[in-house]
């Protein structure tokens, strides 16, 4: 999704060509997350001018296009607000007029960026329109910056009238989810910035220690969203906040503000390089920057019981990071994506630290201990994902209901929502998500919270929104995903999932063996993965072999239905092959027409319980001509003679899946590459789907 970075500091002297460098690494930084155009603005050579730099394509384009650019780059100030951004279309298509940051006016008195989508703008641009204002772009976001233009404007540019009052007032009358910084003219050096279901984070750097470790949260209880047609558009009404004319976190200890430089980003590795200590914003606050202080303050539009107690506490943490620069970074890999896969001895082990004791076979899940015994009551357990996310609960599903003897059903988040599944209070729904910050799954949470059920978090990243409004939860630590494939999220995710079956199920001694032999598994799993990533040389063989073909199908059965799945998508989304993953199961039922000596066909015939099945299968495509590629166990003599093999150690049939899954990555990643194609930036997609 969209990128964002704004750039503020005070009492800090930088040169522009400083404050330019270091907006074009904040966007780079966020690159992963998908996006077709990019731009930034800046304050001009003279008072109350604006200089906007906009470019189709990627932020290398971006900064050539400054590099030849008349502007001063040796101009130095020592207070100044640059707003900057990455987008991935939405209202209208990739274009420089439709790049942020986006202006109110030819004057530019009021710039945005932003990440997210306004359901109503249409209705705001007709109003705006039928008032006079013209538009120059096709985004939602236009209409944002005029409504607060005509705001402005309709109070006759009252002095009394403050930024936050007057960006309170534009988000009264907006609907949807969305991430905003503005930046006006008429408030110099200052910034706003506000979310509501899109994420955004705060890096603070100063020379001195702060005073605290938070911000106060100045509350306003008199601004509700309008709940009649002649609301629209009003003026802020006289507030009654609770006021504390200095932030006491950025005061010395003269009381005098110090030097200060604030770095406000969608993403936290847009802001690691530059400072360690960041604040998360909540749904509905406003984070206001000026003189080298921040307050926030929070726009009330629902009552006190449907707000979570993350948004109702009344400070706001500021955080250190724990995330290294060179963990973002490709080190010796091509792309992202390789090193992801090539991480994921890593990234398993990482996942288990400190939850897996292989000395007395025990998990402890410390995120969980409270709640194990609602789990375990829980009449049933409701699994809602997204995309790669639920093939990982799909893949994980059976071991679940063997461990726990407690019916499993698995959503669709956009799905879950479009039938308004019934949810009950004795259920348990576990959301799982490598950004926590997907919006179909961030709904869904919320309607299940609505309804009482125990919601449970599985996610990669600490602070997002999926994060703090769950009951409780288990962080995967797969480390920072840098590319668009979640290569490591699968492998991850798939293991944490099996951590918290393996601890439902630790009351029921009937089962202590079959648990032993699970974590036994666990812990020769990293090893495992090593001598499958050992296989890249053939696989790039395998590779060149098929990349010319139209279609590919993947069949397997069980545990394994899920393996299929996943591996298809990444096929299709990083190679734009077409490719279908089938239960094999379900051949006689139609997809036995598709069989035929020109159709490429990858099973996985590893040794669990089924694999007696899968050969049942194998034996009626071979039948129709088909030359399959086999994904089976190494020192399997049952596999036929010159047949073509993709041979992976065995391993307990739950935890087969994660092993399986790896030549697949290296095949869709070769079949990208010889393909031609971008495997860290596929055409249309995004890391972090924040729309719904």
């Amino acid at each position: 999704m969209c990128g964002i970075f704004a750039y503020c500091n005070y009492l800090k002297e930088k040169r522009r060509q400083e404050i330019l460098e270091i907006l074009c690494a904040g966007l780079a930084r966020q690159e992963y997350r998908g996006y077709d155009s990019a731009g930034l603005c800046i304050d001009g050579d003279k008072p109350g001018d604006t200089a906007f730099f906009k470019e189709v394509g990627k932020v290398a384009g971006l900064r050539k296009k400054i590099a030849e650019s008349n502007i001063d780059f040796d101009k130095t100030v020592i207070a100044q607000v640059s707003i900057a951004h990455t987008r991935w279309a939405t209202h209208g298509p990739p274009s420089e007029v439709n790049c942020h940051p986006v202006r109110s006016d030819p004057k530019a008195e009021f710039c945005v960026v932003h990440n997210g989508i306004v359901t109503n703008s249409a209705e705001l641009r007709t109003v705006l329109q039928k008032r006079g204002y013209k538009f120059e772009s096709e985004t939602d976001t236009e209409a944002v910056a005029i409504l607060a233009k005509y705001i402005y404007d309709s109070h006759g540019g009252n002095r009394r009238l403050t930024f936050t009052d007057l960006i309170k007032a534009v988000l009264r009358e907006l609907e949807g989810s969305f991430a905003f910084v503005f930046k006006s003219i008429h408030f110099p050096n200052e910034v706003v910035t506000a979310r509501r279901g899109s994420p955004l984070l705060i890096g603070v750097k100063t020379d001195k220690k702060l005073k605290v470790d938070f911000v106060d949260v100045q509350d306003d209880l008199t601004l509700q969203q309008p709940t009649s047609p002649t609301a629209m558009l009003a003026p802020p009404p006289a507030s009654n906040r609770l006021l504390r004319t200095q932030s006491r976190t950025f005061m010395s200890d003269d009381g005098l503000p110090q030097p200060i430089e604030f770095f406000i980003a969608s993403d936290a590795a847009a802001v690691v390089e530059h400072t360690k200590r960041v604040l998360y914003l909540e749904d509905d606050d406003i984070a206001h920057i000026a003189e080298g202080e921040l307050h926030i303050h929070r726009l009330r539009r629902t009552v006190e019981g449907d707000q979570s107690p993350t948004q109702l506490a009344t400070t706001r943490m500021i955080e250190t990071l724990e995330l290294e620069i060179a963990a973002i970074m490709k080190g010796k890999f091509d792309t992202f994506m390789q090193k992801e896969i090539y991480e994921q001895p890593e990234s398993v082990v990482n996942t288990m630290r400190g939850r897996v004791n292989f000395d007395i076979d025990k998990i402890t899940l410390g995120g969980l201990r409270a709640y194990l015994p609602i789990m375990r009551r829980g009449r049933r357990i409701v699994f809602i994902a997204c995309g790669t996310s639920y093939h990982s609960c799909l893949a994980t599903r059976a071991i679940f209901e063997e461990l726990t003897e407690i019916p499993v059903s698995i959503e669709l988040a956009s799905d879950f929502l479009d039938r308004k599944t019934p949810i009950f209070r004795d259920d348990v729904c576990i959301f799982v998500s490598q950004s926590g910050e997907t919006a179909d799954t961030i709904m869904a949470l919320r309607y299940c919270l609505e309804r009482g059920a125990l919601c449970i978090g599985v996610v990669n990243t600490v602070g997002s929104t999926i994060s703090r409004e769950t009951h409780c939860g288990v962080h995967i630590n797969a480390g920072p995903e840098v590319g668009v494939a979640s290569t490591k999220a699968y492998t991850s995710q798939y293991v944490a999932l099996l951590m918290i079956a393996l601890q439902l199920s630790e009351d029921r001694i009937s089962l202590t063996e079959r648990r032993n032999k699970i974590i036994k598994g666990l812990q020769a799993l990293p090893a495992m993965i090593k001598k499958v990533l050992e296989q890249d040389v053939s696989l790039q063989q395998l590779a060149s072999a098929i990349s010319s073909n139209k279609s590919l199908l993947l069949m397997g059965r069980g545990y394994q239905h899920a393996t299929c799945l996943e591996g298809a998508l990444k096929i299709k989304e990083i190679s734009y092959m077409h490719s279908e993953g089938i239960l094999a199961g379900e051949l006689k039922h139609g997809p036995l027409a598709l069989i035929d000596e020109n159709m490429p066909v990858i099973i996985i015939m590893t040794q669990d319980s089924l694999y007696p099945k899968v050969q049942s299968a194998f034996a009626q495509i071979t039948a129709r001509k088909a030359q399959p590629i086999i994904v089976c166990n190494e020192g399997d003599e049952g596999i036929p003679a010159g047949a073509k093999t993709i041979r992976v150690p065995k391993t307990v049939d739950c935890l087969q899946g994660v092993l399986n899954i790896i030549p697949l990555q290296l095949l869709s990643y070769h079949l990208a590459v010889q393909n031609g194609c971008d495997v860290d930036f596929p055409r249309n997609l995004a890391k972090s789907v924040t729309v719904e």
